[in-house]
């Protein structure tokens, strides 16, 4: 009878690790893959370069268009830009221009 309460208490014991070990899976497996895991920080990251890089390639192009823009006010108007701006969106142009057509463009 003591071989029997032996491995019915040796059982018992070898639960408690067990459990410990699968709650140590657990905490292990939800720190890499989790909703706040490492690959979900990592792909934050990535996210984030890309966003950081977007934004400044449009602040760039923000400055360049008020500096465009800075020029057709009143106070220091550039008529040559204003010329420009208006035969390009009329889509006229001067009868003494001569237009070069470049077939790259068209395709």
């Amino acid at each position: 009878m003591s071989r029997k309460y032996e491995t019915g208490w040796r059982g018992k014991i070898a639960i408690v690790p067990a459990l410990y070990l699968g709650f140590a899976c657990y905490l292990g497996y939800h720190t890499v893959e989790g909703d706040r895991g490492l690959v979900a920080w990592l792909s934050l990251t990535e996210q984030i370069e890309t966003l950081e890089h977007e934004i400044a390639a449009e602040s760039a192009e923000r400055r360049k268009l008020e500096r465009r823009v800075s020029h057709l006010r009143r106070e220091s108007l550039d008529v040559d830009l204003l010329e420009e701006r208006a035969r390009v969106i009329l889509n006229l142009g001067h009868p003494n221009d001569r237009i070069i057509l470049d077939s790259a463009i068209g395709d």
